[in-house]
């Protein structure tokens, strides 16, 4: 019996972040030192009972737009509310708008970020988790500081933005600000980090860790 593989997707039919091949690549490299095989594919046709039987989990790397018809989100909609996997990077929560479902299955809408990668702060407020075990209470970090339409809900968080460290530019959330967080979706488990915008980004060991943490915290046990 083959063993279940990693599926990474990428579609956009929005904004498509440059960074993507770069995201990709790192996947790849984090799902072979967990043990795993990858399938990488911006074809939504993947997202059937047939197919979506031989991945343990399926990994969306900056996709952005209405992505997969009523069919294929049924599809993704029963792979992890039935014990799949789900790990979203970054531009993960753009995607989806017109799919309610979908609100659950990443946790909020993105509503906006302040023009380009600044500096910033990140308040880690759970350490005992994969993706921020390696993390120091206060992790100094520079990408897009993204914003949510809300609070996510039925989640635990995991990293919280310090708007007191960077130009919120009029898209402050207050406290808490979420950036990173993970959930049980029925039988399955769902991670998503909005931290992935720039290339330089998936050279960086300490947020490879985080990627690779949260990745394998939606990992069926082996």
């Amino acid at each position: 019996m083959v063993s279940p593989a990693i599926l990474v997707f990428t579609k956009t039919t929005g904004f498509r972040h440059d960074s993507i091949p770069a995201g990709v690549a790192a996947v790849e490299r984090i799902a072979a030192e967990l043990g795993y095989e990858t399938e990488h594919t911006e074809d939504a046709g993947v997202y059937n009972p047939l197919d979506l039987a031989r991945f343990a989990a399926t990994v969306w790397v900056s996709p952005s737009g209405d992505v997969l018809d009523e069919l294929e989100r049924a599809a993704l909609a029963d792979f992890v509310t039935g014990g799949g996997g789900w790990c979203g990077i970054h531009a993960a929560s753009t995607a989806e708008r017109s799919w309610p479902f979908f609100r659950e299955l990443v946790g909020a809408r993105f509503i906006g970020h302040p023009p380009g990668c600044t500096p910033g702060e990140i308040d880690v407020v759970e350490q005992s988790h994969p993706a921020t075990a390696h993390l120091p209470e206060r992790w100094a970090w520079t990408d897009e500081w993204y914003s949510f339409d809300e609070q996510p809900k039925d989640v635990e968080v995991l990293l919280e933005a310090d708007e007191d460290t960077y130009d919120t530019a009029g898209l402050a959330m207050g406290r808490p600000h979420p950036l990173a967080w993970h959930r049980r979706l029925e039988a399955g488990r769902c991670f998503y980090t909005a931290l992935g915008h720039a290339a330089e980004a998936y050279e960086d060991d300490v947020f490879l860790a985080h990627v690779k943490g949260g990745l394998r915290s939606v990992l069926p046990p082996r």
